[in-house]
């Protein structure tokens, strides 16, 4: 693919895609073109549907920059594709993209790199809707779509089982309901950026990230010290046992009532969101990177064999 002979790299952008996720897809995948376009690149921009494997090998450009999110962009797929079709591409690779998006055998990774997690289980939608699998609270989710779908809460003195809707799958994970304030850090490579309060109105809501005013970012959390330095140590040790690449964005509950025994590990993201009001480019942005800085840092950490 030779940069040599064209004066900036040829970025293709992949967004959308095919998941539940698209729409923040495609405001990700925007919002990065345009940043990577002021950065000095030749960017395409290409949502990712069925023909994506044709349109790659005709765009044929020196670097992919993965702006998918949720299945098919998250979970290793395209990432095989592009080890197949040797183009060097941004974010995590074919594992740990396919681990991080499977809640259960991260967990499991979590767990074995000795990272606090709650307990969890995976079972049969019908035995979820049957009866009470776990006492409440809990939550409902699927074992391997982004965070934003079809998540049930059943809170504390539920007498019934939640009443699944048809957007969940066979088998899901029932999770103890982690109580507390949502913590995030983003890791860039080896480094942790920071810490965000992510504050929402009522019972933590998984949709409330992508709703306008749904949420509002505490930066730097207002936390205690060690509290702050766990959250940096445990993504960073995430992001490693995980075996991510590029940039990552790690998930926690804080119990402010237990100390450092209410921090709980809830889950990894490879492909975080990115318009610039996202929480990990606010991150970079703190940490002193502009958005376009942060973008061009991912391409030119881009490579394949990830």
């Amino acid at each position: 693919m030779g940069m040599s002979s064209r004066a900036a790299p040829r970025i293709c952008v992949l967004k959308g895609g095919l998941s539940a996720e698209r729409e923040v897809s495609l405001s990700s995948g925007h919002e990065c073109a345009k940043a990577l376009r002021v950065a000095g690149y030749e960017v395409i921009e290409l949502d990712a549907r069925g023909d994506v494997v044709q349109r790659l090998v005709e765009i044929a450009p020196d670097i992919v920059f993965n702006a998918l999110h949720g299945r098919f962009g998250e979970d290793g797929c395209i990432q095989g594709i592009l080890e197949w079709l040797r183009i060097p591409y941004t974010h995590s690779g074919v594992l740990a993209s396919s681990l991080a998006m499977d809640k259960e055998r991260s967990k499991a990774a979590f767990a074995a790199a000795g990272l606090p997690i709650v307990p969890s289980l995976i079972a049969s939608r019908d035995d979820v809707m049957a009866a009470h699998v776990m006492a409440p609270p809990y939550v409902v989710k699927p074992n391997n779509e982004g965070s934003s779908v079809g998540v049930y809460l059943v809170a504390e003195g539920a007498n019934s089982p939640p009443r699944l809707g048809p957007e969940m799958p066979g088998q899901v994970m029932v999770e103890a309901y982690a109580p507390g304030r949502e913590l995030t850090t983003t890791i860039m490579g080896d480094r942790a950026l920071g810490v965000t309060d992510i504050i929402t109105e009522g019972w933590y809501d998984y949709d409330a990230k992508y709703m306008p005013g749904g949420s509002r970012h505490v930066l730097p959390a207002n936390v205690p010290a060690e509290i702050h330095a766990a959250c940096r140590d445990y993504a960073l040790r995430a992001h490693r046992a995980l075996g991510c690449r590029g940039v990552s964005r790690t998930d926690f509950r804080w119990d402010e009532s237990r100390g450092m025994d209410g921090l709980i590990l809830l889950e990894t993201n490879t492909q975080p969101g990115m318009t610039p009001t996202s929480l990990s480019p606010e991150q970079a942005a703190h940490s002193g990177i502009s958005f376009a800085d942060f973008c061009r840092w991912m391409v030119e950490d881009a490579s394949c064999d990830r």
